[in-house]
């Protein structure tokens, strides 16, 4: 059974737009080459790789809770809704679903659903830009999981620090994963983990999840990893912006209060952005002693004050 999660604890929570059809459905189509190559996850959850395997599932940690429309922000119901119409039909594309669900909740206007679909499609692959880009994980805040705390480093057990997960020092980020580092590569099938296991072939997107890199490695951009980092640190920051103008653009196909809430929260999921990105390039900068490109806007605030931030009313404390 695969277990998903519906909640967004580590996706922004309930201020964030992002719509998750697109990392289940990623997860789901992921080829495992259990019985050779098209050995999907999808089709091992159906039973189709093992006849005799008849019980099989999708289930999920839900994002419901207290407030009128159940999950907080509103476009958190999609999530909920993507993870039902999946466990029941796994070829559903994320953005029929994510169609479905506007036309459901919204308008089926075209205009519309043509700025909204893409809108939801996108929102994923932002906030991974501007929190986790280039395969870091786990630089959250203690307990909540909420906003950015990769410094953390006096839990009680090591794989409960951030610290533990970026592995950054002077030479480098990334945790090793391979041979030469904690082997997890070796729980993979060959023709998967060949994929992965050098750091010159390994998609980019997952690369700081596998290898510790040099910051002065070379990217497919042309930049080094430090520079890549701070490119993706301020494009995501900056392409909430779009997202509050397609929002914006809109207005005539939704009602003024729910179209209000969302563009309010739009505006806190841009300052959240902005204190992801200034707060891991402030921290990470302290281990690679690489300056942020000078043509990017210099952060307004100090490290200790990011690292001074406390959310005692966060669910999960």
């Amino acid at each position: 059974m695969m277990e998903f999660q519906v909640t967004q604890e580590y996706l922004g929570q309930a201020t964030n737009l992002v719509y998750l059809g697109p990392l289940f459905k990623e997860c789901l189509d992921s080829d495992t080459y259990t019985s050779g190559k098209g050995s999907t996850v999808a089709k091992v959850l159906d039973g189709s790789f093992n006849k005799n395997q008849t019980l099989t599932g999708i289930t999920g940690v839900a994002n419901i809770g207290t407030d009128i429309n159940w999950c907080g922000h509103p476009f958190a119901q999609a999530n909920w809704y993507a993870l039902g119409r999946l466990a029941w039909d796994h070829s559903l594309s994320s953005e029929k679903i994510a169609d479905e669900w506007l036309r459901m909740t919204y308008s089926n206007n075209p205009v519309f659903l043509q700025t909204a679909t893409k809108l939801m499609m996108e929102s994923r692959d932002v906030f991974v830009q501007y929190s986790n880009p280039n395969g870091l994980h786990h630089i959250m805040g203690t307990g909540h999981h909420y906003g950015p705390a990769p410094w953390v480093s006096n839990l009680n057990r090591p794989d409960w620090n951030p610290v533990y997960y970026h592995k950054a020092d002077s030479i480098g980020i990334g945790f090793n994963r391979t041979p030469t580092g904690s082997n997890a590569l070796e729980q993979y099938h060959p023709e998967a983990r060949k994929i992965w296991e050098n750091m010159h072939t390994c998609e980019e997107k997952n690369l700081l999840w596998f290898h510790h890199v040099p910051w002065t490695f070379k990217m497919k951009s042309g930049r080094s990893l430090w520079d890549e980092l701070c490119f993706n640190y301020y494009t995501g920051a900056a392409k909430v912006k779009t997202m509050q103008q397609a929002w914006a653009s809109v207005k005539p196909y939704v009602d003024q209060q729910r179209h209000e809430q969302v563009s309010m929260l739009l505006n806190v999921q841009h300052e959240e952005a902005i204190w992801w990105r200034n707060a891991c390039l402030l921290y990470f900068q302290t281990l690679s002693r690489q300056a942020i490109p000078s043509h990017y806007e210099k952060p307004d605030k100090t490290l200790d004050y990011y690292k001074s931030l406390r959310f005692p009313l966060a669910p999960g404390n």
